[in-house]
């Protein structure tokens, strides 16, 4: 994520016009027609430049959307074994599975669910390669640029000692033996620019391997559909790589996806002063929006007051960093008012987790041309006491 310290940008869109009552709280609202909308935008890159656009499903994985998915992307990007299941079994299309270490117990299953199987490691693809090309898997190897464009040192893949992907100075003829592709991955909710800047610093040191490469995958971190976004730059350079080098591109967004499509819903459960105004909400950071605490990063409020009344929002588990932020309102909270926190649909329904046995929020799906809701998946305590032993 880039600008961890501040409020995260959210488009409130249509989200303006729902009735926060309509579910239970907590809740996720996904607008479908925000996600068409994001899909359609992807789907005309993809159109135009003739590069592969695949979902990564570690972003954003509501599989009750895999057939709308299905319509605009060819497939997509798995993260292990559980999510290359998921992928087979919902989505369809191309599976392109990159794990940090592959277990032998599993490998076997991930080749057989995946089109292409990236390794992280030379010695890692040399373990597996003879497995996968013996079932007919073409196989990346992630290459660190050693190239740094990330803002946050926690969320850059090149940052120093980072554990991920080979660095591109130890490549040999040796370390891409077998390899079909190159798998990149260095941004984070970034622009085209910085795109740009790590291709200008493989590119040259690429070139004496095209000749056996069938592709390349630049990974995900790309906000294709933000409205900042130049996407006629991001159409010419993926055209060009495929024009020059005679290469398939891939890429692999996630939050692209699923920016500004969806809302996380709460209620105040309790209010009081200590220095400062103090509501207890049912949103949780740590339960429910891990990446507040974790990034760190303010979540945008949906309809939040210049001037008014401000109070710290916190949630109901025991941690004591268990704070969302300051926020401010026109009037005073009252007890069971209702809020919503913009923008997310992406990462913070995936990471969702059940410390303290705070409950996980319900998951709806509305459709903001029609207002038809549906209400998706709801928790309850089996859901809790299932994880444990």
């Amino acid at each position: 994520m880039s600008d961890m310290m501040t409020t995260q940008a959210g488009d409130p869109g249509a989200f303006r016009n729902f009735d926060l009552a309509r579910v239970p709280s907590p809740c996720f609202v996904v607008d479908q027609v925000a996600v068409e909308r994001n899909l359609s935008l992807l789907k005309d890159v993809a159109d135009r430049s003739g590069a592969s656009v695949l979902a990564a499903l570690k972003a954003f994985s509501m599989y009750s959307l895999a057939p709308l998915i299905r319509q605009y992307l060819p497939g997509t990007c798995a993260s292990g074994l559980y999510e290359a299941r998921l992928a087979r079994q919902e989505y369809g299309g191309k599976v392109a599975t990159f794990c940090a270490a592959y277990k032998e117990a599993e490998i076997d299953e991930i080749i057989a669910l995946s089109d292409h199987v990236i390794f992280n490691s030379p010695a890692q693809k040399d373990r597996f390669l003879a497995k996968c090309q013996a079932a007919g898997v073409q196989v990346g190897l992630r290459i660190n640029p050693e190239y740094s464009v990330g803002e946050v040192a926690k969320y850059d893949p090149s940052a120093p000692c980072s554990r991920l992907g080979t660095p591109i100075s130890q490549l040999t003829p040796h370390a891409l033996k077998g390899v079909d592709g190159i798998h990149i991955h260095t941004l984070c909710e970034q622009g085209v620019q910085p795109l740009m800047h790590v291709w200008s610093a493989v590119e040259y040191k690429l070139l004496p391997y095209f000749n056996q490469l069938k592709w390349l995958n630049f990974g995900g971190g790309h906000h294709i559909t933000r409205a900042d976004y130049d996407r006629e730059v991001l159409i010419h350079l993926l055209k060009d790589i495929r024009n020059k080098y005679n290469v398939d591109v891939i890429i692999e967004p996630g939050e692209a996806i699923a920016l500004d499509a969806g809302i996380l819903i709460g209620e105040v459960l309790d209010t009081f002063h200590n220095s400062t105004n103090i509501a207890i909400t049912d949103i949780s950071a740590t339960c429910h929006m891990p990446d507040v605490i974790e990034a760190p990063y303010r979540p945008a409020m949906l309809g939040e007051a210049k001037t008014g009344h401000s109070y710290r929002l916190g949630g109901p588990s025991c941690l004591a960093g268990d704070v969302i932020g300051d926020y401010t309102w026109d009037q005073p909270l009252t007890i069971g008012q209702r809020f919503a926190f913009l923008d997310q649909a992406h990462y913070s329904m995936v990471k969702t987790n059940t410390f303290n046995g705070v409950p996980l929020p319900t998951i709806a799906l509305w459709n903001s041309r029609t207002d038809d809701l549906q209400i998706v998946k709801q928790f309850s305590y089996s859901d809790f006491k299932n994880r444990l032993s």
